[in-house]
């Protein structure tokens, strides 16, 4: 058994079946991949999958354990050549980060380009998502994910809070909404279509639940993912966007005005999200201090590692935070 039939057979259980999509994101040749398969299957003495003719129809329920332990062998392999890399101050690589396009596009960019310049021989892979997705990425091997919550902490992982942030309302100077000059009541916001992120659909979400316990029923016109196409569509004049005040600018945005959202939604923390058990190298753990200072490199390590129990430091405002975070 080997660590390469290891990852080919997680591989063929993370694209479904599909072994040529398998060999792909292995870079593998489907017939190699295959030979792989049948050298394990016949060492362990029976088959990881139902089959049908070639075709790969199920995972086999001892499959399934076979596989649950492959996942667990292949993270401590991978954890052991972190370990030895930093040991060794060998700093290059690749980081994948999952995180959210508000992230992505308002926060994160003189971080990276920090990173860039401490570790130039780190190349960084940036998926954005939408919330949903996040976790996901980082179940399917993201090294970390950045996701945001109105208090709640995250699932999937060790979560760690970096910062929060409030929500803002975004209208243009003509909406009857600019005149109040204060934060509008969630009565007065009901009255007016509105346009915020794709998240604000699921009933679950603080925004939806903020307007039920004030027993009214928010006009949702138009819903993305993308904060700037929030205010494209607020630029057309289909409703006042709801978004978060980190996607919003005095110089970017002066055609149009700014006013807090209504007090009962509630503000947000941005959270990063370590899978459990995982060792980060380095140029990530300088990631997660450039997003939040406040965070000591040498206690993040030791909390990842189990060797220090987490008692994270109260996170700053997107506000103390932005006055840090420089290109």
């Amino acid at each position: 058994m080997t660590l390469t039939q290891l990852r080919y057979l997680v591989a063929i259980a993370d694209s479904g079946l599909n072994i040529t999509l398998a060999a792909e994101r292995v870079h593998a040749t489907q017939p190699g991949l295959s030979k792989q398969l049948k050298q394990l299957e016949d060492e362990l003495g029976f088959q990881l999958f139902v089959r049908k003719g070639r075709s790969l129809e199920g995972i086999a329920p001892a499959g399934e354990r076979v596989i649950e332990h492959a996942r667990r062998i292949l993270a401590e392999a991978a954890n052991i050549r972190s370990y030895a890399a930093n040991e060794r101050g060998e700093y290059s690589g690749r980081l994948l980060l999952a995180t959210t396009h508000t992230q992505a596009r308002y926060v994160l960019p003189p971080v990276i380009a920090a990173i860039r310049r401490e570790f130039p021989r780190v190349d960084v892979d940036l998926q954005a998502a939408s919330d949903a997705e996040v976790l996901q990425l980082l179940h399917d091997g993201a090294d970390l994910a950045l996701i945001s919550t109105a208090g709640s902490t995250p699932g999937g992982g060790l979560a760690v809070p970096l910062y929060g942030w409030r929500r803002v309302l975004l209208v243009p100077a003509s909406h009857p909404l600019a005149a109040l000059r204060r934060a509008p009541t969630l009565a007065e916001l009901a009255q007016h279509p509105l346009i915020s992120y794709e998240s604000s659909t699921r009933a679950d979400s603080s925004m939806r639940r903020a307007f039920a316990a004030a027993g009214v029923e928010p006009q949702i016109a138009m819903t993305a993912r993308d904060a700037n196409l929030i205010k494209t569509y607020v630029r057309a004049g289909l409703g006042a966007g709801l978004l978060a005040e980190m996607a919003v600018g005095p110089r970017e945005d002066e055609d149009l005005r700014i006013l807090p959202a209504p007090t009962q939604i509630p503000d947000c923390i941005t959270w990063a999200v370590v899978p459990r058990g995982r060792v980060l190298r380095e140029y990530a753990l300088a990631l997660l201090h450039g997003v939040a200072p406040q965070l000591d490199r040498r206690d993040l390590r030791r909390v990842l590692e189990g060797n220090l129990d987490a008692d994270w430091p109260t996170p700053p405002s997107w506000q103390e935070l932005s006055q840090s975070i420089t290109v």
